[in-house]
C-alpha cells in the first residue's frame, strides 16, 4: 500500500554506486542470461523442472537488471515489484525443494538400486514436481500478499537490483513483524530443513560408496552425484549468505553479490555442470563467443 508522500513506483538502486563497472557488468549479465536461456534442454525429469525454474528466476530478475545497467535510472512500479517478488520467491524456493528431491533420487540410485524403479516411479516423480510447484507458488503468493499490506511512505530507493524481501521491509513505515516471522519460517523450511535432508542423503551415499569393494565402482558412484553436489554447494552458499542471517546484519553489498550467484551464475552453471559433455553446451558456448561485443 502506497502512502503519501511516497510515489507509485520504486527506484532500483542496482549498481549505481559503481558507475565504472556498469558496462562490464552489463556484458557479464547479458552473457549469463544468454547462456542460461540457451542451455535448458535437460535429460532427466527433475533436471527439466530445475531448468524451468532457472528460466523463471533469470527472466524475472535479469531483464530489469540489464535496464538498470544500460540507463542511469531504473524504476519499477509497485505492482511490477510485487510480481517480481512473487516469481523470484517461487523459483528460488522451488529450486531448493528440487535439489532435495534430486539428492533423494541419487540416494535411492546408489544405496537402494534394486528399489529404484518403484521408489522413483514416473507417477511419484510427477507428484513430487507438482507438489513443489504448488507449495512454492503458495509461498510466493504469501510473501507478496503480506508485502502489499505494508505502507510505504518514506524513501522509495531499493538498495538492490531487484525487489527482494529484506530491502523492501527496510523501506516500510508500518510494522513488519508478521513479514519477518514468515520470512524466518520460510528460511527454516526451505533453507535449513532441506539443507539438512540433503546432508543426510549424501551422508548415506558416502557411507554406501565407502563400503564398495571395487575402486571402479566407487569412482562411478561418485561421478553420478558429483555434479549435483557441486550445484548444491554453490546454490546453498549464496542463499545462506543472502537470507540466513539476522536482519540487523543485513548488508546491501553482500546481498547483491550473493544474489548474482543464485539468480544468474547458478542457473547458468546448472546445465553446464550437468551436461558438460553434451554437444549442445559446446554449441551454446560457441554462439556466445561469436556474439558481437558492445
Amino acid at each position: 500500500r502506497i502512502s503519501p508522500p511516497f510515489q507509485d513506483q520504486f527506484v532500483l538502486q542496482g549498481f549505481s554506486e559503481l558507475p565504472r563497472l556498469r558496462l562490464p557488468l552489463f556484458r557479464c549479465f547479458f552473457s549469463l542470461y544468454t547462456v542460461a536461456a540457451s542451455l535448458q534442454s535437460p535429460m532427466y525429469f527433475f533436471l527439466c523442472n530445475l531448468a524451468a525454474m532457472d528460466i523463471v528466476c533469470t527472466s524475472s530478475v535479469l531483464p530489469k537488471a540489464l535496464v538498470g545497467l544500460a540507463f542511469e535510472e531504473n524504476t519499477i512500479s509497485f505492482p511490477g515489484c510485487m510480481a517480481q517478488l512473487f516469481f523470484l520467491t517461487w523459483s528460488a524456493s522451488s529450486e531448493l525443494l528440487l535439489l532435495t528431491a534430486m539428492a533423494y533420487d541419487r540416494y535411492v540410485a546408489i544405496c537402494r538400486p534394486l528399489h529404484y524403479s518403484w521408489r522413483m516411479s514416473p507417477r511419484l516423480c510427477q507428484s513430487l514436481a507438482l507438489g513443489v510447484w504448488a507449495v512454492c507458488a503458495l509461498n510466493g503468493s504469501l510473501h507478496a500478499g503480506l508485502m502489499t499490506r505494508l505502507s510505504f511512505c518514506g524513501p522509495n530507493i531499493i538498495a538492490h537490483f531487484f525487489c527482494e524481501i529484506p530491502p523492501l521491509l527496510l523501506l516500510s513505515c508500518s510494522p513488519t513483524l508478521v513479514n519477518s516471522i514468515m520470512t524466518v519460517l520460510a528460511d527454516a523450511f526451505y533453507g535449513v530443513l532441506n539443507f539438512l535432508l540433503t546432508l543426510v542423503s549424501y551422508g548415506c551415499i558416502v557411507a554406501s560408496i565407502l563400503r564398495m569393494r571395487s575402486a571402479a565402482g566407487r569412482r562411478r558412484a561418485f561421478s553420478t552425484c558429483s555434479s549435483h553436489l557441486l550445484v548444491v554447494s554453490v546454490y546453498y552458499s549464496a542463499v545462506f549468505c543472502a537470507y540466513i542471517s539476522p536482519a540487523s546484519s543485513y548488508s546491501p553489498e553482500r546481498s547483491k553479490v550473493s544474489a548474482v550467484l543464485y539468480t544468474m551464475l547458478s542457473p547458468t552453471l546448472n546445465p553446464i555442470v550437468y551436461s558438460l559433455r553434451n554437444t549442445e553446451v559446446k554449441h551454446a558456448l560457441g554462439r556466445l563467443v561469436e556474439f558481437p561485443t558492445f
